[in-house]
């Protein structure tokens, strides 16, 4: 089943794939389609031109969020030159070579590049008043311009504006050719087809017009390899064998301009650029050059990308989206502001009565809210966020702390007339050493907010005391003997302040408690 499909009209095939076409600007109904399929979105652009010329207008597409991108190389490391530059080349060597008498073949597909030069060629004729005859060769590129004519909406910007008083394919110095014209005397030009001469009515011509000096082939765009005209783009042949009992004697001019309706590598990375795909596939190209196009698509822009052979697969990872509800508490909390203000110089002259300028500070507000949620997906239910601290109530569950414990010893000096450390220990005087410790910690420790407890520190979380357990089982064992006594304290403190409490018991371990 074929449907028909507008530019821009998005039609859905069935409930899982969408497509819609945009204009490709390569030839007369060409199209990139772009085609979703649940959260997956890819464009296939076929073949395209970013370039506007005389008869057609530059690609035109949205800008979309792609997965993949399916883009054509043809061109993959070619930048041509102006257009107005290959224009006037084109021009004078058409002009120079019917000048001398000479005939020009320029062998073309029926479609695009045969009413582009048409055009070019028709103006130039009109302005130059030149009477050489111009030729199509009968067929496609005849009923090629009777589509053109009709379709003026897919035409370029200056042929739909001049259409009412001009049709831009109406051809005035441009008449059918007739086969007994091949060797007629007499300049002329002549369009034939196909565009690569591999056969048909351009081979037949190229056979009889090539021999002759005076003659002119001019190849106005891409030739595949193995094809003449690919040969006679590669070097200037005198003989070319087309097949082992044909030979052609090559003495014609050979000129070669690239009016291809293919994009070339900038526009290439342009569109590449624009759309932003996470991945690119590179197809429609020469191996080498795909893969030089490829590195730049990664290196310059951080695009993955692939150049797939013919029937290899090509996996893609996508992006899901999943669509899930919203709790009031997880709401609300997105409501709340995270106000962060920075202060800016600005001049302002509303007060002066000079030439002189005075700098005013001024504050700014900026509102960087940003929200964190948790995505709960339970079986045969609806998606759905919650704030962190529903989390529990959600499963049932009572909240959890995990807590880390370390027993260790500390130095202490003292007197003689100083109780030892185990007298301190037996006198309760655990909020002597506790006293002690809270000055180290004060002396040491920049910024922290200390609590004296009595018999007990505490910073954040994090909480010590003296431990009076010979066997305390958060002590690790080993051998302590130092002429300094040892008092051994307990910490214990939580996952979210675990590098401030190794710094507290690092201060710790290299302090001395004084006693005196």
């Amino acid at each position: 089943m074929f449907i028909p499909v507008d530019l821009k009209q998005t039609v859905q095939v069935d409930k899982d794939l969408q497509i819609r076409a945009y204009y490709a600007g390569h030839v007369i109904g060409a199209a990139m389609f772009y085609a979703k399929v649940g959260d997956a979105a890819m464009v296939y652009t076929g073949d395209y031109n970013m370039t506007p010329d005389r008869h057609l207008g530059a690609a035109q597409i949205d800008r979309l969020q792609l997965d993949l991108l399916i883009t054509e190389s043809t061109y993959a490391t070619t930048v041509r030159d102006s257009r107005y530059g290959r224009e006037r080349e084109f021009l004078k060597a058409v002009h120079n070579c019917v000048a001398a008498g000479g005939k020009v073949l320029i062998p073309t597909f029926a479609l695009g590049r045969a009413q582009e030069l048409c055009i070019l060629l028709e103006d130039y004729w009109e302005r130059m008043n030149l009477k050489v005859p111009i030729y199509f060769s009968a067929g496609l590129t005849i009923q090629a311009n009777m589509y053109y004519k009709m379709l003026i909406n897919w035409t370029s910007q200056k042929i739909k504006e001049t259409y009412a008083t001009h049709n831009a394919f109406d051809f005035k110095n441009v008449r059918n050719f007739d086969r007994s014209l091949i060797n007629a005397p007499g300049p002329c030009v002549l369009f034939a087809t196909p565009g690569m001469i591999v056969g048909g009515f351009s081979l037949e011509v190229f056979m009889q017009w090539a021999p002759s000096e005076n003659n002119l082939v001019t190849l106005p765009g891409y030739c595949v390899a193995g094809t003449i005209g690919h040969k006679l783009m590669s070097g200037k042949p005198t003989k070319i064998d087309l097949d082992k009992d044909t030979q052609i004697d090559v003495r014609c001019q050979i000129h070669q301009l690239s009016f291809s309706p293919h994009t070339d590598a900038k526009g290439i990375m342009d569109l590449v650029k624009f759309l932003s795909p996470k991945h690119a596939i590179l197809v429609h190209g020469e191996k080498p050059k795909m893969a030089t196009l490829k590195e730049r698509i990664q290196s310059e822009l951080g695009i993955r990308c692939y150049f797939p052979a013919n029937n290899e697969t090509v996996t893609i990872p996508l992006t899901q989206y999943v669509k899930a509800d919203a709790s009031n508490t997880f709401i609300r909390s997105c409501l709340n502001p995270n106000f962060k203000f920075s202060t800016c110089s600005s001049v302002d002259n509303s007060y002066l009565d000079s030439n002189e300028s005075k700098a005013v500070s001024r504050l700014s507000v900026s509102d960087d809210r940003v929200s964190e949620g948790i995505l709960v997906v339970g079986k045969g239910k609806k998606a759905k966020v919650i704030h962190q601290d529903e989390l529990l109530n959600t499963f049932g569950e009572k909240k959890h702390e995990i807590q880390f414990a370390y027993c260790f010893p500390m130095h202490m000096t003292r007197t003689e007339d100083i109780p030892s450390a185990s007298d301190l220990l037996r006198g309760l005087e655990k909020c002597t050493l506790i006293s002690r410790l809270s000055t180290i910690l004060s002396n040491e420790l920049s910024g922290g907010n200390i609590l004296d407890l009595g018999e007990q520190l505490q910073v954040e979380s994090f909480r010590v005391s003296v431990c009076s357990s010979d066997n305390c089982p958060h002590r690790l064992s080993g051998s302590f003997q130092n002429n300094s006594e040892l008092v051994f304290f307990c910490c214990c403190w939580s996952v979210a302040d675990e590098k401030l409490a190794w710094k507290i018991i690092s201060i710790m371990k290299g302090s001395t408690l004084q006693t005196t």
